[in-house]
């Protein structure tokens, strides 16, 4: 029943930025949205700070991050899961 039932936390994949912080990592999430009034298709991107517990990801690294309880002022993810290593394009 668990397995079936969507998780209500949100998951978005960005590349790691910085990882010169003790447990944390800042993850840059791009996207692509049309514009309103002009129809143009524009990039958006956002930064997140994702509790990265074992030090394991490093720049260039592409993650996924997971939405958690407020673990400090700024951070409110988790790193989950390593998507590409860096360097490996």
């Amino acid at each position: 029943m668990t397995e079936a039932k969507k998780s209500l936390k949100r998951t978005l994949i960005g590349k790691v930025v910085s990882d010169k912080r003790e447990k944390t990592v800042t993850v840059l999430v791009e996207r692509r949205v049309i514009h309103e009034l002009y129809g143009k298709i524009v990039g958006k991107s956002s930064k997140y700070h994702a509790h990265d517990e074992n030090n394991a990801y490093h720049v260039g690294d592409v993650i996924e991050i997971t939405e958690s309880r407020p673990l400090s002022k700024t951070k409110n993810w988790v790193a989950t899961r390593l998507v590409q290593k860096a360097g490996l394009l």
